[in-house]
């Protein structure tokens, strides 16, 4: 299996200054905006020529990206690959003795549903997986 990277999230305490600046320094323009209530996310999206990068910062003191945030700092927070069957790709990870933080998926950004493997399973990499749905 050889899947896509569907987009690569950076975690920023102030999503403004940080879509500014990459708009400023590499030139990005915003693709889309959206909050995610119920991860207390906000999200912008910046397409690249292959990929996308995803500035996310917490809309919630008790977010988990707050806690991030604060012990962490503003930095990569996690990559994303996009799988045609997320359901059946969790089952085979999980088979494969990987530790999944979503052993169902859920909503995410862009009517998709998404999931997240541990990093103590990837290297240290926080990784999401994200199935896009049509509408």
């Amino acid at each position: 299996m050889n899947f896509p990277v569907d987009h690569i999230g950076i975690a920023v305490p102030n999503l403004e200054e940080a879509i500014a600046q990459y708009k400023k320094n590499f030139g990005f323009d915003l693709d889309v905006r959206e909050v995610v209530a119920s991860q207390k996310v906000e999200l912008a999206f910046l397409r690249t020529e292959n990929t996308l990068l995803e500035l996310l910062t917490p809309t919630s003191d008790d977010s988990t990206l707050s806690k991030f945030l604060s012990t962490r700092g503003a930095g990569l927070h996690h990559i994303c690959y996009r799988v045609p069957n997320i359901v059946s790709e969790l089952k085979r990870l999980e088979g494969l003795g990987l530790q999944l933080i979503d052993k169902t998926p859920r909503p995410g950004a862009h009517n998709s549903l998404i999931a997240f493997i541990h990093p103590r399973s990837t290297g240290g990499v926080l990784t999401e997986l994200c199935e896009r749905r049509h509408t």
